[in-house]
């Protein structure tokens, strides 16, 4: 997906920006198509991959710094780059200013590579996209580069911001597609600097912050008391949500069981709620939980993903 904000946001910090996406590939390719890198003068961001493949789209780049116009070129990923992956890759380079960021169409971003006018392929994505907001997938059609625009499909709200609260935050929010919403009851609890896409919400009593939650979020539940532990479980379970993990040990889960369950809440209810979260397995340290979560959250969006296209 195109992320027009932090495209934006890089070329008010560094000036002229390459953006290097992969368009396309036969066989075998580093990453997806769709997957972008940024480089400006003095430095770069995002990955298409790694690898020799990526140092030399770098460099061809930052030497593209000065033009204007789009830059298309393949690349074999054989012995000229040292690989073996055996595929050809095909990336697109496009430098923007500030005066020449694009513009979205309906959440879709389309533009010629070559110069040539809007074939009839690109305009039907465009209306499907304007009339009943179906989103495309990024690709290159007919000299047209058609990409949707990055936009949060999950929203993650983490109930504090200690230990483990700051370790779920640097390990979830690099991760695509991930609004964070992070609660907690003081400022000073909160790091200084928070990823871009996280929002501080301070609240002296959180559990009036769970009216604002929408009911298909996601929630870790990760604060500093057992007692306000139970209140957002009881609150959560009462407004709806998408998934609930709650940390604790087996016996801390027993109790709010029998809790949640004299509050009113069925038992199907209450085991929505994943306690503990994390993978035992890894280990009790805060990255080693954080690492387990973030396993959970990607399978169960593959997972969802693979419904979908069977269904369809």
């Amino acid at each position: 997906m195109f992320d027009l904000a932090t495209l934006a946001a890089t070329v008010a910090a560094h000036g002229p920006t390459a953006r290097v996406l992969i368009a396309g590939h036969d066989g075998s390719s580093p990453r997806e198509v769709g997957a972008s890198m940024l480089v400006w003068a003095t430095g770069q961001s995002g990955t298409i991959g790694g690898g020799a493949l990526e140092h030399e789209a770098t460099t061809r780049a930052r030497a593209h710094l000065a033009e204007t116009r789009p830059l298309l070129t393949r690349e074999a990923l054989g012995p000229k780059l040292g690989q073996c992956c055996g595929g050809a890759v095909t990336l697109l380079t496009e430098v923007f200013t500030l005066d020449s960021l694009p513009a979205s169409d309906s959440g879709v971003i389309a533009r010629p590579v070559d110069g040539r006018p809007i074939p009839l392929a690109v305009k039907r994505l465009l209306a499907r996209a304007r009339g009943e907001g179906i989103l495309p997938r990024p690709v290159l059609l007919q000299g047209w580069m058609v990409e949707p625009v990055a936009r949060p499909d999950r929203h993650l709200w983490i109930w504090g911001a200690g230990h483990v609260g700051r370790a779920l935050a640097s390990v979830m929010a690099p991760l695509p597609g991930v609004a964070i919403t992070w609660v907690d009851i003081a400022e000073d609890r909160f790091p200084a600097d928070l990823p871009p896409n996280a929002t501080r919400l301070v609240a002296a009593d959180p559990t009036l912050a769970i009216a604002h939650a929408p009911k298909d979020a996601e929630h870790l539940i990760v604060t500093f008391s057992h007692a306000l532990d139970l209140d957002l479980c009881h609150g959560l379970l009462t407004h709806g949500f998408s998934t609930c993990g709650l940390i604790g040990s087996a016996t801390k889960w027993a109790r709010f069981r029998l809790r949640l369950a004299a509050l009113g809440h069925a038992p199907t209810a209450i085991a929505r709620i994943d306690c503990p979260i994390g993978d035992p397995a890894l280990g009790k340290h805060p990255q080693a939980i954080a690492l387990g979560v973030a396993t959970d959250f990607l399978r169960r969006k593959h997972q969802d993903a693979s419904r979908q296209e069977n269904a369809g």
